[in-house]
């Protein structure tokens, strides 16, 4: 960006949406003239945003895009993209011709929150077998100990 006269006519036009990690070269005075912070869109915007998104999606009756756009306060447009294409790969897994209300729902859940991780949960046998496995810590160690 240096080696430009003040009679060069250049813009520059850049985006992010992580400005947290941007270098602080980049934000000195004299570098860029103008910020524009783009918010995420209101009711409407995410309605048409649903809209253009579930075009190539093949989307059941039940599915209305106001109402999904009411659940999905706060995400942004590519969000909202991430939220179709979840809800057509949810459809898709349990061989559902068209993408349901239901699917939208789960896929709102996973977008939010990310994939359940089932790996996480234990059965009784391992359960049991961790509580054995600390009980005899604690009589080789003693109670209170660390180890």
């Amino acid at each position: 960006m240096d080696g430009f006269d003040a009679s060069e006519d250049v813009i520059v036009i850049a985006a992010t949406n992580r400005p947290d990690v941007l270098d602080p070269a980049l934000l000195r005075r004299g570098r860029f003239d103008r910020q524009v912070v783009v918010s995420h869109p209101d009711i409407l915007g995410r309605e048409m945003i649903l809209s253009v998104h579930m075009r190539t999606v093949p989307v059941g009756t039940d599915v209305n895009p106001m109402v999904l756009a009411r659940g999905a306060l706060g995400f942004s447009g590519a969000e909202l993209a991430h939220l179709v294409n979840e809800a057509a790969l949810l459809a898709a897994r349990c061989d559902h011709p068209h993408v349901t209300s239901v699917d939208f729902e789960q896929a709102r859940d996973r977008v939010m929150t990310g994939a359940e991780r089932r790996s996480l949960t234990t059965t009784s046998e391992e359960r049991e077998m961790m509580a054995g496995t600390r009980a005899g810590r604690v009589l080789l160690t003693g109670p209170g100990s660390s180890a």
